[in-house]
């Protein structure tokens, strides 16, 4: 571990304010944010700077949260990032993804042409910095504009966050 998780007893009003708008005030202790908030309110002004933008992602994006859950699994894949492969297992879970599915990932299998063109996204995003012409001719067939952009970034934010994750060395969270 490089970058611990800030100690309960170091959460300031710092902390509270980066926090404040993006999450219950019940949920803003270390026990309950987990380690990756934790550790990234060392850096409060950057925390809530990511935070917004990553909280859009997952909340207020318009791609659906089955094609997000499909992604950031794919990118935690490839990026090894136990941290994120095992909080997503279970968002995916929850948006509709089965065991069939999730084991697909690993492998960049899937079943329908959609599933295939975003997995296809993750692996050139990630490998090259670009969408192919054939996967975005695809992906432009099921997604209107806003989630094309809202996939793009989807792609980018967890695949910066995974760096961070690996860098930083955050341990997954404990089951509770």
């Amino acid at each position: 571990m490089r970058v611990a998780p800030l100690p309960a007893d170091q959460w300031d009003d710092k902390v509270d304010a980066a926090l404040s708008g993006l999450m219950p005030a019940q949920m803003r202790t270390p026990e309950i944010a987990g380690n990756l908030v934790s550790t990234l309110v060392r850096h409060p002004k950057l925390a809530k700077a990511f935070l917004r933008f990553n909280f859009h992602l997952l909340y207020g994006s318009t791609l659906p949260a089955r094609l997000r859950e499909l992604a950031v699994l794919r990118l935690a894949h490839l990026t090894n990032c136990e941290y994120e492969w095992r909080h997503h297992v279970g968002m995916g879970r929850e948006a509709g993804l089965t065991d069939d599915v999730i084991d697909g990932i690993i492998g960049g299998d899937a079943a329908d042409e959609l599933d295939r063109a975003v997995l296809a996204a993750v692996d050139e995003l990630h490998g090259g910095s670009i969408v192919s012409d054939p996967t975005w001719t695809t992906l432009s067939t099921h997604l209107d504009e806003h989630q094309l952009m809202d996939l793009v970034f989807t792609i980018g934010c967890y695949g910066a966050l995974a760096m961070a994750i690996n860098t930083f060395g955050v341990e997954p969270d404990q089951e509770r």
